[in-house]
């Protein structure tokens, strides 16, 4: 499955890797929402799909942050 890949490549990065993808994750979705707000966005379904990805890469922060 696709997702499970993407948790499987997150959980192989460093906190930096993961802080520099949550703040591009971040922007993405600031720039998601204000296309939508302009009517240019074409694919709604991205915003939900980058607010998951949020999401799991917070989820790999705390665990990350718990085993330490």
């Amino acid at each position: 499955m696709k997702t499970n890949r993407y948790v499987e490549e997150l959980k192989k990065k460093t906190d930096a890797e993961l802080a520099k993808d949550l703040t591009d994750a971040k922007k993405e979705l600031f720039n998601l929402r204000f296309q939508n707000a302009t009517n240019q966005l074409d694919n709604t379904a991205r915003i939900t799909e980058v607010r998951k990805n949020i999401a799991r890469i917070n989820t790999v922060i705390s665990q990350k942050a718990k085993e330490a």
